[in-house]
């Protein structure tokens, strides 16, 4: 994608994001970030084409985007798989720290059934980044199982973490912790099944 446009998006929802807690996500909210910004609505039109659902959208894409420059600096990157998945997971969510009310928000706005397969697209996408950062490089059915997995597993940990209120999310990181090893147990026991049929 052109990087102007994404600057572009980047910083109307910068601008947007300091009042979703109060207002949530609407399109006012966009306009006056427009206007704040001297962004003609023209312009903010052509950027979010489908609206306030592609603002939400973007916020997601923002997200996804931040981690990986931040686990690109990252110097001490864990080794296992399953470290990887846990630390870059934990990265995206010190991102989305300062907007927590903003994600329990746009989890409330996917969970309209009109925007539940767009919210699988989104979630799948970011799985997807993930384990492309992780190393992954599987083209075989292993690939879409491993990316259906962890996206059940970042909806289900950004549920826990948007109301744990331990410090340094604690409560969040041991629930993670035990999702993806039940995940890896299952992984494994499947593998066995194919082999065996093999």
């Amino acid at each position: 994608m052109n990087k102007n446009v994404n600057d572009l998006r980047d910083r109307i929802l910068l601008s947007v994001l300091p009042d979703v807690p109060f207002e949530g996500w609407t399109w006012d909210a966009v306009y006056r970030a427009a206007e704040t910004l001297r962004i003609d609505m023209d312009m903010v039109n052509t950027l979010f084409p489908d609206g306030l659902c592609d603002v939400v959208a973007h916020f997601s894409d923002w997200a996804d985007r931040e981690m990986l420059k931040k686990l690109g600096k990252d110097k001490s990157t864990p080794a296992r798989i399953r470290d990887k998945i846990q630390h870059a997971v934990e990265t995206r969510l010190e991102i989305l720290r300062p907007y927590r009310d903003a994600s329990r928000l746009a989890l409330a706005y996917w969970s309209v059934p009109p925007r539940n397969l767009r919210a699988g697209r989104i979630v799948w996408r970011s799985a997807d980044r993930i384990w492309d950062w992780a190393g992954d490089t599987s083209t075989d059915y292993n690939r879409y199982t491993k990316r259906g997995l962890l996206a059940s597993i970042l909806t289900a940990t950004l549920l826990v973490w948007i109301k744990d209120q331990s410090e340094g999310d604690e409560t969040t990181r041991d629930f993670l912790a035990r999702r993806i090893e039940n995940v890896l147990q299952f992984g494994q026991i499947l593998g066995k099944l194919k082999s065996s049929r093999s």
